[in-house]
């Protein structure tokens, strides 16, 4: 089995900008086909630059929009990846929704959003990843960090996210026959607007004392890990991998 990317092809939910547009753009230049999603309309020219980054890189970029936590937008956003290119093999789920809010405050509606955007639509994006994707494709989705931290605040985030490790542990080896790794990776805080409305100036700064250099994660931080287990790192399976500069460990 050869380990290059080079003429595989990819679909990155959530790959306009940010984190999901720079995964888009590092697979590209290892010479991958990318489908882009986006959820919002406002999202619409970030995807257009992306798509555009990409063709740049040589190879084909499509582009979808649909909100995920509708299992038949995912159907949709796969089908149109293999018409575009004729197959996928790799699948990165980036989607997610931050809230702090104290469990005390917390509505019916902003949980079953939570849960909807970080639980739901991963389970059906690694359900369809599992029935559409190519024999040895790869899996990836991003979680966070903060599964392995005590803290207060991000009962519906860090909690939305948690069943992923274990739909994830399930689909490794439901999966694994067909030669697919599915893997999650648990960055720390992130250096983007998808991080600072949630945060003080004095809580920014104590999320950065905790890792290595002072500092949050950055994208580029990330991005040639989702490389890494989307080739040479297939022999990984069935895990969350924290990506955080010590920010925590388990």
């Amino acid at each position: 089995m050869s380990n290059s990317l080079q003429g595989k092809s990819a679909v990155v939910a959530a790959g306009a900008k940010n984190l999901g547009g720079l995964i888009s753009t590092t697979l590209a230049e290892q010479g991958v086909n990318v489908a882009v999603h986006y959820n919002s309309d406002s999202t619409e020219a970030d995807a257009d630059r992306t798509v555009e980054a990409v063709r740049a890189a040589g190879v084909k970029a499509v582009k979808f929009q649909g909100d995920l936590t509708r299992p038949a937008n995912i159907v949709k956003l796969f089908d149109t990846a293999v018409d575009a290119f004729g197959g996928v093999d790799i699948a990165v789920n980036t989607v997610g929704k931050v809230l702090r809010k104290p469990i005390v405050d917390t509505t019916e509606a902003e949980y079953d959003a939570m849960f909807g955007i970080n639980s739901k639509a991963a389970y059906f994006f690694i359900q369809e990843a599992g029935k559409r994707i190519n024999d040895d494709g790869k899996v990836i989705t991003i979680v966070t960090a903060l599964l392995a931290a005590l803290t207060d605040g991000y009962s519906t985030y860090a909690g939305g996210k948690s069943p992923v490790e274990h739909f994830t542990r399930a689909a490794s080896k439901e999966f694994g026959a067909r030669g697919i790794s599915v893997n999650n990776i648990a960055p720390g805080p992130m250096d983007t607007p998808f991080f600072y409305g949630q945060e003080t100036p004095e809580r920014v700064e104590f999320h950065k004392s905790q890792a290595l250099k002072n500092q949050l994660t950055q994208i580029e931080d990330i991005a040639p890990l989702v490389r890494f287990l989307a080739g040479e790192g297939w022999w990984i399976t069935g895990q969350t991998i924290f990506a955080n500069g010590g920010y925590t460990t388990r």
